[in-house]
């Protein structure tokens, strides 16, 4: 699998969204992987400046995929690959600001998808949530053809109106598509914040000496992928023929509870502050979350291998490199 990754090599790549904490490492390994031009189109919205990784190769224009002034400046460059990663994220910020996610989420994509139609692409990957399109009434492990329209927040909605967009380019255009599903994405590169995700807060606020706040009773179990078997997975569905048109779940198959997460990340923090319990968000329904990989893994030889625990003594160990920094930014 790592010869298809040469495919990369000379290339120029659009990265929406490519400050955040998944679009960072991407550029990263894509500027490492010597492509042409990794251009990042960016707004800033949840992420800085500061973290946005810097290469001769990489090329950072800040500006919202809403503005059509910075979307022709960024497809002038006439890019081969675009990975979709903008978004209006989290939960909480959608039931908070609905509007504002309907706008970045559907009129955005649709924005993105009409300039990409105007170049000639050689795939479009777009980032959809593994916990958003399943529901309730979705079969546990999720598997991709098992999507749900009884949803429970704007971000969930939103994200499956991104699939059926980009499903409508490729049906109606033949663009070369593929819809990435992630679960509960974690790893270096992720400044915590008021909507940002459980793992990089409660590191911050056990590195403060915080108690950590479990909403629910810690039973609850979560997908966590670790960012760079992400990455591999997206860089696969950039490449293999038999991925257009196609939902991937990436995820690392395995369930982990919350409370073990939290306990976890107090011992590597030193954090005697311990935990305190919160009522859960009524629009937190899924207790449990686990992907079914199966597909991916045949059809792009996705193999998540990050143990749990080595991932987050990484994101341990990327507070504390940064940790002047992300005091200085991070939102609550």
């Amino acid at each position: 699998m790592e010869d298809i990754y040469s495919e990369y090599d000379g290339k120029i790549v659009l990265v929406t969204g490519g400050a955040g904490a998944i679009g960072g490492n991407l550029c990263r390994k894509l500027s490492e992987m010597n492509a042409k031009k990794v251009i990042i189109l960016d707004d800033l919205s949840s992420s800085y400046e500061w973290n946005i990784p810097k290469a001769k190769n990489i090329m950072f224009v800040k500006g919202s995929i809403l503005d059509d002034e910075m979307l022709k400046r960024v497809f002038k460059e006439k890019p081969e690959y675009v990975f979709h990663l903008a978004a209006h994220f989290a939960n909480q910020n959608s039931v908070d600001n609905p509007e504002v996610d309907l706008m970045v989420n559907g009129m955005g994509i649709l924005k993105v998808l009409e300039y990409a139609q105007l170049v000639d692409i050689k795939r479009f990957v777009y980032s959809s949530s593994g916990c958003g399109v399943y529901g309730l009434d979705s079969q546990m492990p999720f598997k991709e053809h098992d999507t749900s329209i009884s949803l429970h927040t704007p971000y969930q909605v939103t994200k499956l109106i991104g699939e059926l967009y980009t499903n409508y380019f490729h049906n109606l255009y033949g663009m070369p598509i593929v819809n990435a599903r992630f679960f509960n994405v974690y790893g270096p590169g992720e400044v915590p914040g008021r909507y940002r995700n459980v793992i990089p807060n409660f590191f911050y606020w056990a590195m403060n000496g915080q108690p950590l706040p479990i909403t629910g009773d810690g039973t609850e179990t979560r997908d966590w992928t670790y960012v760079d078997d992400i990455i591999r997975g997206l860089l696969a569905m950039g490449i293999v023929e038999e991925a257009i048109g196609e939902a991937f779940n990436l995820g690392s198959a395995k369930e982990q509870r919350v409370i073990d997460m939290a306990n976890m990340v107090n011992k590597l923090a030193g954090n005697e502050g311990g935990i305190v319990f919160a009522e859960r968000r009524n629009w937190d329904v899924k207790c449990r979350l686990l992907s079914s990989v199966e597909k991916a893994k045949k059809v792009l030889n996705y193999q998540p291998s990050m143990a749990f625990k080595n991932g987050l003594e990484n994101v341990h160990s990327w507070f504390e490199a940064n940790w002047t920094d992300i005091k200085l930014t991070a939102e609550f």
